[in-house]
């Protein structure tokens, strides 16, 4: 049901919305012209005009143009606090920004370090730590691709001279550093195998069914490295993505700092609400008592 308005509630509204339609007097209006002058001072101070970062006064305007609008701060004082509370929310939301910034740095750095092909030497030495490289070349894409390229170069070696012989085999050993290996251990051993002649065959039928069917185990050899690449790089996706999702959480020590540095702005703010609101509610007539202190003092 629709409360009816009363003649003295009427009048009554009329009377307070006259009270707050801005200054009228001399003073109170040149007093009110000075309010985008005290404002500029305080953008110049807060708003960040850095070489390679810049803040827009004009969204500092704005928001201050909206807690203004929003508070109503009446004399210096209670100016002054609305002013506290505009420059603590606006450097949350800078506190909020670095925290952005670092994530996307923590997550585009890793990326970019990862990315980056490490120096064949150095990568080298690690496959060649634990003695026989190549199972650990065979763990990555990396190393896959690699032994891919070499037994290719085999092959093209093979086919020139028509069979796997010695001086191909320890070609490819030579790129081992001239450490004898898995791989090179079972070239040697195929090698073993199709010189016997069970069957007795011709010199050039023995030498054309060697190189078939060395031909044919590199053919093999290459198809389970090139699966064995792929289902690497698939792997090695998956795990990028789980880093870059643990890159997601800033470092502790970074974290700690914005932390803090957001919990001071946040009690700086709700002080000076809380001291705004107990002035406004004051100067319109209640009661309010003192707040509450307590000294905490340190024993000697």
């Amino acid at each position: 049901m629709r409360k009816t308005m009363s003649l003295k509630q009427l009048a009554a509204n009329r009377r307070n919305a006259g009270k707050s339609t801005g200054p009228r007097t001399v003073n109170g209006k040149a007093v009110a012209k000075m309010n985008a002058v005290k404002h500029g001072i305080l953008s110049q101070e807060v708003v960040v005009r850095g070489l390679h970062i810049r803040e827009n006064p004009r969204e500092f305007a704005a928001l201050h143009a909206r807690f203004v609008e929003s508070l109503q701060p009446v004399g210096p004082v209670e100016e002054m606090l609305v002013d506290q509370i505009v420059t603590a929310h606006w450097r949350l939301r800078r506190a909020l920004t670095a925290e952005s910034g670092e994530i996307a740095l923590s997550v585009d750095e890793g990326a970019w370090n990862r990315d980056r092909p490490p120096h064949p030497l150095v990568q080298w030495s690690k496959w060649d730590a634990l003695g026989d490289p190549v199972p650990l070349m065979q763990d990555s894409a990396l190393g896959n691709g690699i032994i891919e390229r070499w037994l290719a170069d085999l092959q093209s070696d093979v086919e020139r001279e028509g069979e796997l012989t010695e001086n191909v085999i320890q070609a490819l050993v030579r790129r081992f550093g001239d450490k004898p290996n898995t791989l090179t251990k079972e070239l040697e051993t195929l090698r073993s195998q199709l010189q016997q002649n069970p069957e007795g065959l011709e010199p050039a039928a023995l030498r054309a069914r060697q190189k078939e069917e060395t031909l044919a185990y590199l053919d093999q050899k290459l198809r389970l490295i090139s699966w064995t690449k792929t289902d690497c790089k698939e792997r090695e996706a998956k795990e990028e993505q789980a880093r870059q999702a643990a890159a997601v959480l800033p470092a502790a020590e970074t974290l700690e700092k914005i932390q803090r540095y957001e919990t001071k702005l946040e009690r700086q703010m709700f002080r000076a609400m809380n001291q705004l609101e107990r002035l406004q509610r004051m100067r319109q007539g209640e009661a309010i008592p003192a707040p509450l202190t307590m000294e905490v003092a340190e024993r000697s």
